[in-house]
């Protein structure tokens, strides 16, 4: 087997799709510009060949239209990563994972599974061990726990390692954080796979000795025993846990896990003056501020008595935009992790996209303010990825072949005068008619996306003329002469139906 097979092999998902990213320029913040493409159909072993050969760079579907998966990945895109220390780590935790350098200097971590198991399964598993990881929030691969591809939905692709495999810098790490070549990293694959089951969870996770019932990041913070840094910040949170399970004793509560939870404990004055702060308002969890943030399981939070609360019951984690190029286009979007068909009204206002999560997940996430919302859906955007759709679904594309029928139509002008009666004349090898005739056709078809100058610009583009109209001559019944300006376009190759002229003057019954 070829590396291109095994590679193909390795990377196993949608048959349906892949996807294909163009890499620009660096940043200033040191991440690579690309620009991201859906393109429908199945990988192909010269596709993944051109990848490893340097050429046009190439991402898989981890999610098939069954909602099944045979790996899964998380994509930390942290600036200044100590790629070196996050190996270490998984290692250290025994996680049967591998660590790859992604373009922009960050890592994809992988889990590569011995068979297919639910989206919604291998994506609970990678969001715990991220969070355990301190890295609360990163891209999950799926990003979906199904997707709508009755709809047209594709999932979401990751790029695959090993871009230029020779002089790759997109190379998995080994146990001594040394870079692997092509054939050691797929030897590591299939030495690594394995089913979720074998995935031994309190290794990373930790004992749970403390706050079970309380705020996960605190868990998941002290999972190892008694800390040293961050003690303030930690020890305020711990009041708020207090002062929720134990109203009326919160302070001795929190006095003796200052005994318990650090190193060496805070100071009496310390301690003191973080109560009098907690006494004089009602604060709210720290969610959004480290140490936190890295370590925040907004669900398993939102399912303990003494966890997050109020609006953080009502708060949608979203992301994953994927931008369907029809006209006008329409779009997909992760909402904790379901996803959501939108359209460019439902973006644009926050109600609107609020009723249709609510109609299509049964979740009524809360709105924020329009300028935050504004800053979401422009990052959003900036990373989405594009899905091309076959030409007769653009307006232009819909344009083309309404004007084809309305030119080779049943109903054809034998002569220049019957362009007055609204038919095409055919003459010369062009086909002449009135701009209103055309007007009145794409109306009745339902086309109305185009003004008049919209659609005399069309008629310029088609016929590559910049006067593709002009005046013909004709002679009334009468025998006078007369002029109208008409509009043409080059004749199509097919031939039109002609139309049969049939003789019932012998049929007449007078």
């Amino acid at each position: 087997m070829t590396q291109a097979e095994r590679l193909l092999r390795v990377f196993e998902g949608s048959g349906h799709a892949h996807g294909k990213t163009t890499v620009g320029r660096i940043g200033r913040g040191g991440k690579a510009e690309a620009k991201s493409m859906m393109i429908r159909g199945p990988m192909t072993v010269d596709m993944v060949q051109e990848h490893i050969n340097g050429g046009q760079g190439y991402g898989a579907v981890p999610i098939t239209a069954e909602n099944m998966v045979k790996f899964g990945a998380m994509d930390i895109d942290t600036y200044n990563l100590d790629l070196a220390a996050l190996n270490k780590k998984i290692r250290d935790a025994k996680l049967p994972m591998l660590l790859c350098r992604s373009k922009s200097g960050g890592a994809h971590v992988y889990l590569f599974l011995d068979d297919w198991y639910p989206a919604s399964l291998i994506r609970e598993y990678l969001t715990e061990i991220s969070i355990a990881l301190g890295f609360s929030g990163c891209e999950i691969f799926p990003k979906q726990d199904e997707i709508l591809s009755e709809r047209g939905d594709l999932g979401s692709f990751i790029n695959m390692p090993y871009h230029n495999a020779d002089t790759t810098t997109r190379y998995c790490f080994d146990e001594n954080g040394e870079a692997m070549s092509l054939d050691e990293f797929l030897d590591a694959v299939e030495a690594i796979r394995c089913s979720p089951s074998a995935i031994d969870m309190s290794k990373i996770a930790g004992s749970r000795k403390w706050f079970s019932d309380g705020y996960a990041c605190l868990r998941y913070i002290l999972r190892d025993g008694p800390v040293s840094e961050n003690r303030n910040l930690i020890l305020f949170m711990v009041g708020l846990y207090c002062k929720r399970k134990w109203p009326d004793d919160w302070k001795m509560q929190m006095e003796s896990f200052n005994g318990q939870i650090f190193t060496t404990p805070l100071g009496a004055t310390e301690v003191v003056n973080l109560q009098k702060s907690l006494d004089k308002k009602d604060y709210g969890p720290t969610c959004d501020i480290e140490p936190f943030k890295s370590h925040c399981d907004k669900l398993a939070c939102r399912n303990c008595p003494f966890g997050v609360g109020g609006d953080t019951e009502s708060r949608a984690t979203v992301g994953g935009l994927t931008v369907i190029l029809t006209q006008p286009p329409y779009y997909f979007m992760d909402v904790n992790g379901k996803r959501v068909e939108l359209d460019s009204d439902a973006l644009q206002n926050q109600q609107r996209w609020q009723k249709k999560v609510l109609e299509q997940t049964h979740f009524m996430p809360s709105t924020m303010k329009q300028q935050d919302w504004t800053g979401i859906i422009n990052g959003m955007l900036k990373e989405a990825v594009f899905i091309e759709v076959p030409r007769e679904l653009t307006n232009e594309g819909r344009f083309e072949e309404l004007l084809k029928q309305f030119c080779t139509g049943s109903v054809q002008a034998l002569e220049a005068a019957e362009v007055n009666n609204g038919k095409p004349w055919y003459n010369d090898g062009k086909i002449h008619f009135k701009m209103d005739a055309l007007e009145n056709f794409l109306r009745s078809r339902s086309f109305t996306e185009y003004t008049p100058g919209k659609i005399q610009q069309e008629l310029k583009r088609i016929t590559g003329e910049e006067s593709c109209h002009k005046k013909i001559n004709y002679y009334k019944t009468d025998g006078k002469r007369s002029s109208v300006r008409v509009w043409w376009v080059k004749e199509y190759d097919e031939e039109p139906e002609p139309h049969e002229i049939q003789d019932i003057s012998s049929e007449i019954p007078f």
